[in-house]
């Protein structure tokens, strides 16, 4: 058990075929406190019903609002006291080039991906920094890395190059708190945020580019979510962990 009594929190988690689900099952699997967050409160509370028997919390939660944030820490570390393990999963995409990009589809992507995961990390590192201990894995992309994916805009890829510096710096500055801050570049997974886009057709073209000759699955980077929030990783702070299969392989 990599994460028995411990109590992690992960956003944007309810959705049944997500990432974020298949990490809080494997979470829980392993012994974990899984406090689920989403924009829906009832389909938290539901994904947070189907886990393995333990305290489970289901909770809403935008992350794009700080006030929201907020009040998901409040209630979380009065049901539990701490938590270990925070996983900003939460994010959404938009496949549109960069002349079609209108401000308000930039703040929401931004807000999202960005945004989400300064107030989600700022709401309880300050918990984390009492107790000298805690671990904050961030969802980035390996569109960021390579300038653009397959189903992502130019807004989705620097948004997801912004969640890598912001993760370095909180490493940075919260390693002597012994707070450690990851990333995970995943790449293409298949999950629901692909809407329906993934022809067969397409999903061979790309398999052609991907060494390990198979798309990604959420079980992929939920493992390595699992990695990074369990003391199998306690000298690994400011790194990026690639899950793409070799899509991208790069020094």
């Amino acid at each position: 058990m990599l994460l028995q009594d411990k109590v992690a929190v992960i956003s944007g988690a309810a959705s049944p075929r997500g990432i974020g689900m298949a990490t809080a099952r494997l979470f829980a699997s392993q012994g974990a406190s899984v406090v689920i967050l989403d924009l829906d409160e009832t389909a938290a509370r539901e994904a947070a019903g189907q886990l393995p028997a333990g305290n489970h919390l289901g909770l809403a939660c935008n992350v794009a609002s700080r006030r929201d944030c907020q009040q998901a820490a409040a209630t979380t570390l009065a049901h539990y006291g701490h938590i270990d393990a925070l996983i900003n999963n939460a994010g959404i995409t938009q496949p549109v080039r960069t002349l079609d990009i209108d401000p308000e589809s930039w703040d929401r992507i931004l807000d999202v991906n960005l945004r989400g995961v300064l107030y989600l990390s700022q709401a309880f590192l300050p918990s984390m920094r009492e107790r000298k201990a805690g671990s904050i894995a961030c969802m980035s992309s390996v569109s960021a890395q390579r300038g653009g994916g397959i189903f992502g805009g130019p807004h989705y890829s620097a948004a997801k190059a912004g969640v890598l510096g912001l993760a370095k710096a909180m490493a940075r500055e919260f390693g002597p708190d012994n707070i450690r801050v990851n990333c995970v570049t995943p790449g293409l997974i298949q999950t629901d945020i692909t809407g329906g886009k993934l022809t067969d057709e397409l999903r061979q073209d790309i398999i052609k580019g991907i060494p390990l000759n198979r798309l990604g699955n959420a079980e992929d980077v939920a493992n390595a979510y699992l990695f990074l929030a369990s003391d199998l990783s306690a000298y690994i702070t400011g790194a990026v962990i690639d899950v793409n299969g070799g899509m991208l392989i790069h020094g």
